[in-house]
């Protein structure tokens, strides 16, 4: 008996010591993190600049790039699925706005600046309006234009005519955006779960537009997710009518509500992607 005591104690002796030695935290290899002002807002911003393996080593190599908004949730999912997928790609996550009043980072979470950031209708409530300001895609994709790609492409082997894009839920709003109101800002879409509920009669009046599209997209939402599903097929019909744009679109449902159906979204979005 006494041996199972002087064992037990030895064993919590070692996991004192190691709650009490404070550990080295754990950094995404080949990842930088990259501060930027946007000159449309005057807010400050970070890029989260992953490389791929090799890239120090093949210094005439250029890679196309995947450019992602909700920087810290996507990372995760992105860096994973290319590993795998599609590994000669630089992964470029654009962060929230970091220098947000600290009382409204506090009520509203870190994210808040993307309820401004990616959506393209303000709210039809005023005290709602007041408090988010929704409505500033046109801002923030300006930002993207003139600041993002223009940062990454004197500092990075990129292939900007094999740009691509990825957003999910209001993120995918925002890509939707981007991809009527300036279609070449990327050539590749890949957009989940686009929340366009509110915004989806404004979003068809951009397909009147008489520029045609030029591109490749991918959209996805999950099997639960009625609601959705309803506006974005509402708006998928009325985009295949028009034979004026060269689309080569792809859709997906997959399994889950918004929140499960995220990883599979960037799985197969990344392998859709890797097969152009």
């Amino acid at each position: 008996m006494n041996k199972y005591i002087v064992i037990t104690v030895m064993a919590l002796l070692c996991a004192f010591k190691l709650h009490a030695k404070t550990l080295e935290a754990y950094s995404m290899p080949r990842t930088e993190v990259v501060p930027i002002t946007s000159s449309v807002n005057g807010g400050q911003y970070e890029l989260l600049v992953k490389l791929p393996q090799g890239y120090t080593d093949n210094p005439k190599q250029h890679y196309p790039v995947i450019y992602y908004t909700d920087a810290v949730w996507q990372i995760d999912l992105l860096s994973a699925a290319t590993t795998f997928l599609m590994e000669d790609v630089i992964l470029v996550g654009i962060s929230w706005q970091k220098d947000i009043d600290e009382k409204m980072l506090k009520a509203s979470g870190q994210h808040v600046s993307r309820f401004r950031d990616y959506t393209v209708t303000p709210s039809k409530d005023a005290q709602r309006q007041a408090k988010y300001q929704f409505g500033k895609a046109d801002e923030h994709l300006a930002f993207i234009r003139k600041d993002v790609f223009k940062l990454v492409e004197a500092h990075y082997r990129t292939l900007p005519q094999q740009r691509a894009y990825f957003g999910y839920s209001l993120g995918g709003q925002f890509g939707l955006y981007a991809l009527l109101q300036q279609p070449d800002t990327f050539k590749n879409y890949i957009l989940g779960s686009p929340s366009i509920g509110g915004s989806v009669d404004y979003l068809s009046g951009l397909l009147d537009k008489k520029e045609p599209i030029n591109a490749n997209v991918f959209i996805s939402y999950g099997d639960n997710e009625a609601r959705l599903s309803k506006h974005v097929d509402s708006f998928l019909k009325k985009l295949k009518s028009l034979q004026k744009n060269h689309i080569a679109l792809t859709h997906e449902v997959m399994k889950g509500d918004h929140s499960q159906a995220v990883p599979m979204t960037a799985a197969r979005g990344v392998a859709w992607l890797s097969q152009l």
